[in-house]
């Protein structure tokens, strides 16, 4: 998939135009409708007038290429963020929502459970063995201030999710930040989990974050590592500088024409 043709065909064309004669005259063409500008992002002309005027060294940072996949990856990790989030908030309101029905579900949980043992026995379930049932008697049983603040919790946590899932969509380096340390202090808790009970969803759960975290931090350059926020900063300056050299100084060649197994600097 050519990720530079999706993207532009969604956001639309990015044209400008360096205040350089020699990238300037190879940045435009003329066609019989008009001057038409090489989009920045997928390299192809665009008629009309140029989206804006400047320097070479000014040109917009385009993400394309890789940093569009970068761009991808991340917000796949925001909505899971903000799936996660929101279920979080919906159990904290159900906590809270139980305090004050707390008697009817009890009523119901000691009364109605009994008339559902014919059927467990038929299918093999045994109620005293059942994780599911521990956890609904250990609910019931439980304070009420003790919910009020398992309910708060689970809001405070449900928010850091959905500002975690902002962060990462908006593709803001306090995002990346954010989600860094968030992700990193639940793992202990997972990794606590796996000891209790070993399952699918929980290793697939540890194994994600562990690989979010990894890639955040090492592709981002956060904490100082691989040259740190200067480095990171001058990739992306040098990437601004690069789209304008690229866009000027490859071939003018129809897209059908040009060889995808050509790196661009070889062209």
């Amino acid at each position: 998939m050519d990720w530079n043709l999706r993207t532009c065909a969604r956001r639309g064309h990015v044209t400008y135009v360096p205040a350089e004669d020699a990238y300037r005259e190879r940045l435009e063409a003329t066609t019989p409708v008009g001057p038409a500008w090489r989009c920045l992002r997928c390299g192809d002309f665009v008629v009309g007038e140029p989206q804006a005027r400047g320097p070479a060294e000014d040109a917009p940072i385009v993400l394309r290429g890789r940093a569009l996949r970068d761009a991808l990856i991340l917000r796949v990790l925001s909505v899971e963020r903000f799936v996660k989030g929101l279920l979080v908030l919906a159990a904290a309101y159900g906590v809270f929502h139980f305090r004050s029905h707390r008697d009817g579900v009890e009523r119901a949980f000691n009364e109605d459970l009994p008339l559902l043992r014919p059927f467990a026995d038929k299918i093999g379930w045994r109620f005293e063995d059942s994780a599911m049932i521990h956890t609904i008697r250990t609910v019931i049983e439980a304070e009420s201030r003790t919910l009020l603040w398992v309910a708060a919790g689970l809001a405070l946590y449900g928010v850091l999710q959905l500002v975690e899932g902002v962060g990462l969509w908006m593709l803001k380096r306090w995002g990346e930040y954010f989600a860094v340390v968030a992700t990193s202090l639940g793992l202990p808790v997972e990794i606590y989990e796996l000891t209790e009970k070993v399952t699918w969803l929980r290793v697939g759960a540890l194994v994600v974050n562990i690989a979010a975290v990894l890639y955040i931090l090492l592709s981002k350059r956060l904490f100082g590592l691989r040259g740190g926020h200067a480095a990171y900063a001058a990739e992306r300056h040098e990437t601004s500088l690069l789209e304008v050299e690229i866009a000027a100084h490859e071939p003018t060649l129809p897209r059908g024409l040009r060889d995808p197994k050509v790196p661009v600097g070889a062209r």
